[in-house]
């Protein structure tokens, strides 16, 4: 039993690491993981990571600036969704709690733009409100980083090679 379970974790982690594309493939995962599109790429860099072990600081990397860029195109269609809105409705929108936290917070609320299931329309909320790019970036690049580091080593750290 555990000879077969060791070969099916083996074959899924091979699947996961995307061998044929690599260091590529994790870039592309985490840009649309990062948009509202319900999808995890921490499977990828770590699948990645567990079959080839010195690449674990470039595919964290890589991961981050994906994840990043991925966080900027939502915050770019939060931007564009919030100007349509006022055309349409041809007056500012109502403020709600969670508009009210992010703008007492500002940019460095997209420091949690790591978070599952509020991370990702936190960065379109950043937009929604423009709230400044550049600060907003910074902060979702940190958020991401401290994810993709910590997510991965404790990964590696569970799952060490035999």
């Amino acid at each position: 039993m555990e000879v077969w379970l060791q070969e099916h974790i083996n074959a899924l982690l091979a699947w996961l690491a995307l061998p044929e594309l690599g260091l590529p493939a994790v870039f592309i995962v985490a840009l649309v993981s990062a948009t509202l599109l319900p999808m995890g790429s921490e499977p990828a860099v770590f699948g990645l990571v567990k079959l080839n072990p010195e690449l674990f600081w470039p595919a964290v990397l890589v991961a981050t600036v994906g994840n990043t860029m991925g966080g900027a195109i939502s915050w770019w269609m939060g931007y564009g969704a919030e100007r349509l809105y006022e055309r349409a409705a041809q007056r500012p929108p109502r403020e709600r709690r969670a508009l009210q936290w992010l703008q007492r917070f500002g940019a460095k609320a997209c420091l949690l733009s790591w978070l599952p299931v509020v991370g990702d329309p936190l960065c379109a909320l950043a937009g929604w409100l423009r709230l400044p790019f550049w600060p907003c970036v910074f902060f979702m690049a940190l958020g991401k980083f401290a994810r993709y580091l910590s997510m991965t080593a404790a990964l590696l750290w569970v799952f060490p090679n035999p």
